[in-house]
């Protein structure tokens, strides 16, 4: 069958806390929303400055960031001494996150890991975008474990554990091991999207043309270390991305 379009939720769908400590909150991240405010030409929602104002804690901060485009869990720590211990929990990759993606084509192995060091590519040829990455000799190195949870209709819905955190990393590996995210603008099946969406937005035949009107990637799943104890955190998928999932065997 043909690939489907689903839209995503609206902006409207607020940040929530889905779990709370003293030291921190992990919250749900919207996809459409940015984590910290930045300046853009147009006003874009983002969660830090949502979650301070809900919470009236002013020293919410995140140890980590989420694209736009990318719903999931999202910690923000809680005052100065929380964002030290995250930031050396981060530096000393003690934190797991797992990611859930849905990507045009079907896997012959249920397991890889993707070994491949991440670099700018470089204007020129094919490639009209400043900031795309890629698989070049001189990257700085990447490693991302995959694994296959359910194949369906040319499609198929991954697990992605990234042991290295670099710009793009999931996407960018999909992209070199022939698996393109639904939705994914830079990285997809069409070059010329992210161009066209720089120029116009996000116009109906453009979300048409992706499927969804975002990337199919969401952050899981958290765990670290924290007080003695093993802290988990999990969500699950994003309604948007689930639609678009349950249609493909309608």
């Amino acid at each position: 069958m043909g690939d489907l379009t689903v839209t995503p939720r609206p902006p409207t769908d607020v940040p929530r806390v889905v779990l709370e400590h003293p030291d921190f909150y992990v919250v749900h991240k919207p996809a459409l929303w940015l984590t910290h405010p930045v300046h853009a030409r147009v006003e874009v929602p983002d969660v830090v400055t949502y979650m301070q104002r809900e919470t009236g804690e002013p020293d919410l901060s995140p140890p980590h960031r989420l694209d736009r485009e990318t719903s999931g869990a999202q910690v923000l720590s809680r005052d100065t001494d929380a964002a030290r211990r995250f930031y050396t929990l981060f530096k000393q990759h003690l934190v797991g996150k797992t990611y859930v993606a849905i990507v045009h084509g079907t896997p012959p192995w249920e397991r890889r890991t993707v070994d491949a060091p991440l670099g700018d590519v470089g204007l020129g040829g094919a490639n009209r975008v400043v900031i795309r990455q890629g698989a070049v000799p001189d990257g700085r190195p990447a490693v991302t474990e995959f694994r296959v949870l359910e194949r369906r209709a040319g499609h198929a819905l991954l697990e992605a554990y990234p042991r290295t955190g670099r710009l793009h990393q999931i996407r960018a590996h999909l992209s070199h091991v022939g698996l393109p995210m639904v939705g994914d603008k830079i990285y997809g099946r069409d070059p010329d999207v992210f161009l066209e969406f720089m120029q116009t937005g996000q116009t109906p035949e453009l979300t048409a043309r992706l499927g969804l009107g975002r990337q199919a990637l969401h952050a899981a799943r958290l765990a670290f270390p924290w007080d003695g104890a093993q802290v988990v955190a999990e969500l699950p998928l994003a309604p948007d991305l689930q639609a678009y999932w349950d249609a493909l065997g309608s």
